[in-house]
C-alpha cells in the first residue's frame, strides 16, 4: 500500500514546494503562455504573436472568441490549457498572496518561543528554590509532550478568572 501512495506524495510534496516560491508560480505561468502559445501556432498556422495572444486570453478564462482552435490537437491544447490553470496554477498564486496577507505580526517567533520556555524553566527553579527554602513542596510539573512538528508544543490553556477580558486602556 506504501508504494501505491508513494507517487502521490511526491506529487504533493512537489506542488506544496511550487506552491510556497512566487517566483516559481511566476515562472510556471509565463513558460506555461509560451509553450502554449508555440504549440498552438503551430497546429494553427498562426502568427506567434497571435499565438500568444490566445495563449492568454484562453489561460485567463476571458475567451474573447476573435481566436480560437478549429483542429482537433487545438482544442485539446485549450482544454489542457484552461484546466490547468484554472484547477491549477491560478489558485495556488491567489492562494500565495492571500496568504501573504493573512500574516500575523504579533506571532512568537521560534527565537523567542524559546526565550520564553527558558524563562519559565528559570523562573520555576527560582520558585522551587524559594519554597524549598520555606519548607513548602512545589507540586511537580506535568509531563512534557515530545515536539512533532514546527513551532512550539501548544500547552492546554491555564484557567483563569480572566479569560476573555481585556484590560481597560489608560
Amino acid at each position: 500500500m506504501e508504494l501505491l501512495l508513494l507517487p502521490f506524495r511526491w506529487i504533493y510534496g512537489a506542488l506544496v514546494w511550487f506552491a510556497n516560491s512566487p517566483r516559481t508560480l511566476i515562472t510556471s505561468y509565463l513558460l506555461m503562455i509560451v509553450v502554449a502559445g508555440v504549440i498552438y501556432g503551430e497546429v494553427e498556422q498562426r502568427s506567434p504573436a497571435d499565438a500568444v495572444w490566445w495563449a492568454v486570453v484562453t489561460a485567463s478564462t476571458v475567451g474573447y472568441g476573435d481566436i480560437s482552435p478549429t483542429t482537433w490537437a487545438g482544442r485539446t491544447l485549450a482544454a489542457l490549457l484552461i484546466s490547468t490553470m484554472v484547477l491549477l496554477v491560478i489558485p495556488l498564486i491567489t492562494a500565495h498572496f492571500a496568504s501573504r496577507l493573512i500574516v500575523d505580526d504579533n506571532a512568537f517567533e521560534h527565537e523567542e518561543q524559546e526565550q520564553l520556555k527558558a524563562d519559565v524553566r528559570r523562573m520555576r527553579a527560582l520558585l522551587e528554590e524559594m519554597a524549598s527554602r520555606q519548607g513548602i513542596e512545589v507540586s511537580p510539573l506535568p509531563p512534557t509532550r515530545p515536539v512533532t512538528g514546527r513551532g512550539s508544543v501548544s500547552l492546554p490553556p491555564a484557567p483563569s478568572g480572566r479569560a476573555g477580558r481585556r484590560r481597560p486602556r489608560r
